[in-house]
């Protein structure tokens, strides 16, 4: 029934600035980007590296997220690494702060967190690379 996730879609606050963001510190690349003078706003189609997509929206007066991150509803998104010290030190660069590195009691794999320009938690997950690719 279901194949997989399509897309994930993020209302920002300041488009220019979410899109520096999820384009120049996270590497996405810009599938299509649309006006919509209807609505006054911004549709941004992202590609999120090993598939699927990240839609990135602006809504004039959308109201804030009520709490981070315990809300109902989404509670985080996660991005899949090979390398988290690697990508720490790089989101550390653009002046990014993650949270320390901890590691998963269940599978034992490392993880941490950071927002996006509008608080959004996103975590770190890692992962070895897949069989075959370098890592």
């Amino acid at each position: 029934m279901i194949s997989g996730i399509h897309h994930i879609a993020i209302i920002a606050t300041d488009y220019e600035r979410s899109k520096a963001f999820y384009c120049g510190v996270l590497g996405m690349k810009i599938i299509a980007e649309t006006f919509r003078a209807e609505r006054g706003s911004y549709k941004l189609d992202l590609a999120v590296p090993g598939g699927g997509q990240l839609e990135l929206f602006s809504f004039p007066g959308s109201p804030p997220r009520p709490t981070r991150p315990e809300a109902a509803g989404l509670r985080h998104l996660a991005f899949a690494t090979t390398d988290i010290a690697a990508v720490c030190a790089e989101l550390a660069h653009n002046g990014i702060a993650a949270e320390p590195v901890r590691v998963d009691a269940l599978t034992g794999r490392r993880y941490t967190f950071f927002a996006d320009p509008d608080g959004l938690p996103l975590e770190l997950y890692e992962q070895p690379p897949a069989m075959g690719t370098a890592g």
